[in-house]
C-alpha cells in the first residue's frame, strides 16, 4: 500500500514482526482497515510500516496470531516533540531565539541617503525621523512608502521627489534635490592688464575699450582692455571683459637621465586576513610564506560602523603582491623627446590647455654623467590677460 498522507506530521512507526503465522498477522491487520506500507521481507518475518494511531491496536492481533513485534524505527513530528520535550531549556532557548529573530527582522537597522549633493544628509535624516523614520523604529509602525515620501517632500522646500524604499531591515532614501538659480559672483569695476612681456596676436573687447592691436607689442602690467570710457569731463568706469592672446616666451633647463629603472606588478598576490579588536588582530586566512623575491604589501581595513560611529571590530586584509623591477637605456633623440614632451605638458598645464605652441629651439644641449641637459627656448599663443581693479574714477 501507499504511505498515507500527512504521515511524518500524524508519526509512524517501523516494526519487525516474526512468528509462525505473520501472514495471517497481515491479513488481520488489513481485514481491520489498519493502512501498512513498505512490506517487506525482513531475516525470519517481515518489516512494515504503520501510523502512531494505529499502533495501540496490534496487541489483539498479535496475540491471536501468536506473533511478536519489535521497534525498529519512530518518525515524524511527535516522536520530535516527545524528544525535544525531554530538553527544556534547549527547546525554551530555541523558542527565544525564534522570537528574537522575528523581533529583530522587524525594526530599522539601517538608513542611506542617495541622490544628494548641496543638502546634508543630517537634515534628511532628521526630517525622516519626523515622519518615523529611525534607527530601531518597528517596520509595521511605519506609513505606506508613498505618503511618507509626499510628507518629507513637502517638509522640505529643497528637495523636488523623494523616494523611501525598504529591502529587509534597511531603508533607502533617495532624493532629488530642486534646481537652484547659479549665484553669480558680483564683478567690480577693472581693467585687464597684460600679465606678461607678448606679442598680442588676438583681442577681443566684450564690454571695456580695447587699448592695444593686433602685433602691438606690450610689457607687463600694460593695460589691454581700459574699463573707463568717456574722456575726462564724461568718464565712467565699467568692468572690462574680454580675452586677447598674445605670443610669449619661455625658456625651460631640462635634464633627463639616459638609463631608466622602473617596477610593475606581475599579478601575482597573497592575502592574508585578519579579526581587528581594538588594538589586537588574529590572523584568520592566508597562512605561510609568499615566495616572491620582491614585494609590495597594501592594506585594507573594513571596520564596522554605525552612522558616524566607528566601532573597534572588523576585518582588516594584507595583499602581498609581486613586483618586478625593470632597467632601461634610452637613446639621446628619445631623450630629447621625452624632455621636450616634459616641458610641454607643463606648458599647457600653467597657462591652460587651449595655448598652441608656434616653435621651439634648442639653444644649447650637451650629454653629461648618463643625462642629457637641454636649454630650450618655446614660443607660445596662449592667454595674457588679468584683471587689475580700479581704484578711483580717475581714468588711466
Amino acid at each position: 500500500m501507499k504511505e498515507p498522507p500527512l504521515a511524518s506530521l500524524r508519526g509512524f512507526v517501523t516494526l519487525h514482526v516474526t512468528g509462525p503465522q505473520v501472514e495471517r498477522f497481515i491479513n488481520a491487520v488489513n481485514e481491520q482497515g489498519i493502512v501498512i506500507w513498505d512490506v517487506r521481507p525482513a531475516g525470519d518475518g517481515v518489516s512494515l510500516k504503520l501510523l502512531l494511531n494505529d499502533f495501540y491496536v496490534l496487541r489483539p492481533l498479535l496475540k491471536k496470531t501468536g506473533c511478536r513485534m519489535h521497534v525498529t524505527g519512530r518518525n515524524g513530528l511527535p516522536f520530535r516533540l516527545a524528544r525535544l520535550w525531554k530538553r527544556k531549556l534547549f527547546a525554551a532557548g530555541l523558542l527565544l531565539f525564534g522570537i528574537g529573530l522575528l523581533l529583530l527582522s522587524s525594526m530599522v537597522w539601517s538608513i542611506k541617503v542617495e541622490g544628494n549633493q548641496f543638502i546634508a544628509s543630517e537634515d534628511i535624516l532628521d526630517a525622516a525621523r519626523q515622519e518615523g523614520i529611525y534607527p530601531f523604529q518597528w517596520i509595521w509602525r511605519m506609513e505606506e512608502p508613498d505618503k511618507l515620501s509626499r510628507e518629507m517632500t513637502s517638509r522640505m522646500p529643497g528637495l523636488s521627489w523623494v523616494g523611501v524604499q525598504r529591502t529587509g531591515t534597511s531603508i533607502t532614501i533617495q532624493v532629488v534635490e530642486a534646481d537652484k538659480p547659479e549665484n553669480k559672483p558680483l564683478l567690480s569695476q577693472r581693467h585687464l592688464i597684460s600679465r606678461t612681456d607678448a606679442v598680442v596676436t588676438e583681442i577681443y573687447a566684450e564690454q571695456g575699450r580695447p587699448v592695444v592691436a593686433r602685433n602691438s607689442r606690450v610689457k607687463k602690467g600694460d593695460i589691454l582692455i581700459s574699463g573707463t570710457l568717456g574722456d575726462e569731463n564724461n568718464m565712467q568706469t565699467v568692468v572690462a571683459k574680454g580675452e586677447v592672446k598674445g605670443l610669449v616666451w619661455h625658456e625651460y633647463n631640462i635634464e633627463v637621465p639616459l638609463k631608466t629603472t622602473g617596477s610593475s606588478y606581475t599579478g601575482d598576490r597573497k592575502d592574508r586576513t585578519y579579526l581587528v579588536i581594538g588594538n589586537w588582530a588574529v590572523q584568520l586566512w592566508g597562512y605561510g610564506k609568499s615566495g616572491f623575491e620582491k614585494s609590495r604589501t597594501l592594506t585594507e581595513h573594513d571596520l564596522l560602523s554605525w552612522r558616524s560611529l566607528q566601532v573597534p571590530l572588523g576585518l582588516m586584509t594584507e595583499k602581498e603582491m609581486e613586483v618586478k623591477y625593470t632597467s632601461g637605456t634610452k637613446t639621446p633623440e628619445a631623450a630629447r623627446q621625452e624632455g621636450i614632451t616634459r616641458a610641454t605638458n607643463d606648458i599647457l598645464a600653467r597657462y591652460g590647455t587651449d595655448s598652441v605652441i608656434k616653435s621651439q629651439k634648442i639653444l644649447h644641449e650637451k650629454k653629461e654623467n648618463g643625462k642629457v641637459y637641454m636649454k630650450v627656448l618655446f614660443e607660445v599663443e596662449e592667454r595674457i590677460a588679468e584683471e587689475l581693479p580700479i581704484v578711483n574714477n580717475r581714468g588711466e
